[in-house]
């Protein structure tokens, strides 16, 4: 077997440099400077005696060949530094800093009690939260950008180990002027033709509510998608519609039920699940599926009734 004289360092300068495809960009990134990088990429491809970038004045682009090892190279280096993970936990306990992706329909409105408890518990600890939809949660969870995630199912990669946490029950807010709003529940046959104001379709939330609207045959407001679940809000102060809304988000963020009523709907359990998920062979598995339980515990501690746990 041929002797290896290339380092990991020169894989993760490679697959930086093939995302970037531009060595300054890369060497920003790196922190190194743009003659260091040519360099440890040129004794790359010496180790390997292939070309993988082909240089022009524009930039960088990979060869046939350095697009086929992209894969390779993303597994080795994060084979290794799973390695590296290992051995710190076996021999310190968890710590440092562990990049957590969420939803931004959940994370605001979930995060800021059960992250604060997990702080105490876990000193050596910290989250680098960023939000991303659950699609491009799954996809960056598996190619490292993030160590876990906490995101709303479905979720089903069979790369992926999910772990539910916690049913969320979804409720009907609407203006209190409203001729239904005299009341805590509303019956599901009062909801036909009634107009639903929803999230934009690339969030997982916008498949729930359109579901709920062909099933109680109310009519689905297309044409005031709202960026977020505020500007649903703000459309349901102007009368715009009613809407379907997480517990979590009424919770934190719908105090005055002068403006708002928030209904129930008889005789329907409607609810989305939360789960956390982590890479299969993550060196932090058991840690993971331990954190899995203290999330529960933290939320059923903060949240009493507006959660059901898994």
């Amino acid at each position: 077997m041929k002797e290896l004289n290339f380092s990991l360092k020169q894989l993760r300068y490679f697959l930086v440099t093939a995302k970037h495809k531009s060595l300054r960009q890369a060497a920003l990134e790196l922190g190194i400077t743009q003659p260091s990088l040519s360099m440890q990429l040129k004794l790359l491809e010496e180790a390997l005696g292939l070309d993988l970038f082909e240089r022009s004045r524009g930039g960088v682009t990979l060869t046939p060949i350095g697009r086929e090892m992209i894969e390779e190279a993303r597994q080795a280096v994060s084979a290794a530094e799973s390695i590296v993970e290992s051995a710190a936990l076996a021999a310190h306990g968890p710590s440092g800093t562990f990049r957590l992706g969420v939803t931004p329909s959940l994370g605001p409105y979930s995060l800021p009690w059960i992250l604060p408890a997990i702080h105490h518990a876990y000193r050596g600890i910290k989250f680098f939260v960023r939000e991303a939809t659950t699609t491009d949660l799954s996809r960056d969870l598996k190619t490292g950008v993030h160590d876990l995630i906490f995101t709303t199912l479905p979720l089903e990669d069979p790369a992926l180990t999910v772990v539910p946490i916690f049913r969320e029950p979804i409720l009907l807010v609407m203006n209190a002027e409203h001729k239904l709003a005299n009341q805590e529940s509303i019956r599901a046959e009062q909801l036909a033709g009634l107009e639903i104001l929803t999230i934009e379709e690339h969030h997982l939330f916008f498949k729930q509510v359109e579901e709920l609207c062909k099933k109680f045959n109310a009519k689905l407001l297309r044409d005031f998608e709202g960026t977020s679940l505020d500007a649903i809000r703000q459309m349901v102060y102007m009368e715009m519609g009613a809407a379907f809304m997480p517990a979590l988000y009424i919770r934190s963020e719908i105090r005055d039920r002068n403006e708002l009523q928030v209904l129930s709907v008889e005789g329907e359990q409607i609810y989305r699940v939360h789960a956390l998920a982590w890479r299969n062979n993550s060196p932090l598995r058991n840690f993971f599926r331990g954190l899995s339980e203290f999330f529960q515990k933290t939320a059923a501690e903060h949240f009493g009734e507006d959660v059901v746990l898994q």
